[in-house]
């Protein structure tokens, strides 16, 4: 009973959030920073089907209707849906992918960016992860899954669509991340998708700050999910080495630009 009061109050809490983002985010039209009008017009906005979206749209189906069963080590924050340690594949699926809107609009951002290097902390079962490596077949992917039972669902998937400009590591984030920056040159583009607490998720963020540049992209997904997130979000926005923030509520987009003045934007999306 308690549990059942906890989502709700938790569900409660996010609804207003959302509603008060909505009411007091931007269009394009409202924005005149010449840079976000153009990434919210020609990126954000642009809805433009690609050719590889079928083939990892035909592995999410699969993974939705996967009835296996496998452990899961869940080594963040947790979930309030189904948070057993044995789970089934769809199960899985359904709760914790990326919806196909959010997962093409990473790829949008990550194809508009040109990274050569691309680290996501979060795999799961491998499809935002397919949409990055699609979206920058250049790039170099690395990604980051705690469970490695899910890790090895996520290797599946990634074979199956055919991409092979992905790593896949496993391991709890705060030993492997430090690892993966310390053989960066630089730090281009990453999607931070796991551990949603809010000193590690500020900690992933000091992690990246030493080797930032100018055309950095930081992302952080659900950034309203607690109180603690929205906290962490805050403390990002007023870093003095952020220049430039986008909330899109489901996530939040940093930049190191040094030629701008500080800025902060709320986009309805």
């Amino acid at each position: 009973m308690q549990n059942s009061i906890f989502v709700n109050m938790a569900n409660y809490r996010f609804f207003i959030d959302y509603i008060l983002h909505y009411c007091s985010a931007k269009t394009r039209h409202g924005v005149h920073s010449p840079f976000v009008y153009r990434l919210v017009d020609e990126v954000i906005y642009n809805v433009e089907k690609k050719p590889y979206t079928d083939k990892i749209e035909d592995q999410r189906s699969r993974l939705l209707n996967d009835p296996r069963e496998i452990t899961v080590t869940d080594l963040g924050a947790g979930s309030t849906l189904n948070n057993k340690r044995k789970k089934p594949i769809k199960t899985i699926a359904k709760n914790a992918l990326k919806t196909k809107r959010v997962a093409q609009l990473l790829a949008r951002l990550a194809n508009h960016f040109s990274p050569e290097h691309i680290i996501e902390l979060g795999t799961c079962l491998g499809i935002t992860t397919a949409y990055l490596a699609e979206a920058c077949p250049k790039a170099q992917v690395i990604t980051v899954e705690g469970c490695p039972e899910t890790a090895k669902v996520a290797i599946s998937s990634l074979n199956q669509i055919g991409i092979g400009n992905v790593k896949v590591k496993t391991g709890n984030f705060d030993q492997v991340f430090p690892d993966i920056l310390a053989a960066q040159r630089q730090v281009d583009f990453v999607f931070i998708d796991g551990n949603h607490r809010k000193e590690a998720t500020l900690n992933y963020f000091r992690s990246c700050l030493p080797k930032i540049h100018d055309h950095s992209v930081l992302i952080f997904d659900d950034i309203y999910w607690s109180e603690g997130m929205k906290e962490a979000w805050q403390t990002i926005k007023d870093h003095p080495q952020v220049s430039l923030t986008i909330d899109l509520f489901f996530i939040g987009l940093v930049f190191f630009k040094r030629d701008q003045a500080k800025e902060h934007f709320k986009i309805r999306y």
